[in-house]
């Protein structure tokens, strides 16, 4: 497991399934906002959930189960995406239950993606784009050193319109000298 300074990233088990799927994917809206393909109706135990353990699992595609590090109850979703061997860069993306919101979580889960990313994976860059009024997560991805690159106008179709998408990013020679990195 990979341990942030709450939270630790680890693979994803059947008995996390039920609650993401009804906390996260179940929540139309949070997955319409959260992600890049039209929602549908699945059961907690579908073999074609998105959330299913491996299911994800690609070369390019990792992803994790957030937990709390007092407890071990899982809070969210984290995935490193995009994963480009040649030209060592990837994509990151977390989503949060509802109750763990707002709690400097996200803030933890960037960082240790980034160290994941950058210390274990050797990779130079990492991009997050996120909805251009997802303050939380730009608040997270700048506190990790992230600096916000531009903005991809209605680049994103949420619930019957075209939004913007904020375009963040990070390099590693910024996040090695980054004060939130000295500091943990």
């Amino acid at each position: 497991m990979l341990t942030g300074g709450k939270i630790g990233l680890r693979a994803r088990h059947e008995d996390d399934i039920p609650v993401l799927m009804t906390e996260l994917y179940n929540d139309v809206v949070y997955a319409a906002r959260a992600s890049g393909v039209p929602w549908r109706p699945l059961s907690p135990d579908a073999k074609d959930s998105p959330l299913a353990v491996d299911a994800e699992e690609t070369e390019d595609r990792i992803s994790f189960s957030v937990v709390e590090l007092e407890g071990s109850t899982v809070i969210g979703i984290a995935t490193l995406w995009g994963i480009d061997t040649h030209n060592r860069s990837a994509h990151i993306g977390l989503g949060l239950r509802p109750a763990a919101r707002g709690k400097g979580y996200g803030t933890d889960v960037v960082a240790t993606l980034c160290h994941y990313a950058f210390a274990v994976r050797s990779l130079h860059r990492l991009q997050i784009e996120t909805l251009a009024d997802n303050t939380a997560m730009q608040r997270s991805a700048e506190r990790n050193g992230f600096v916000r690159e531009g903005v991809l106008r209605s680049s994103a179709w949420v619930l019957g319109e075209f939004v913007d998408e904020a375009l963040l990013g990070l390099l590693v020679e910024d996040w090695k000298q980054s004060p939130s990195r000295r500091a943990s």
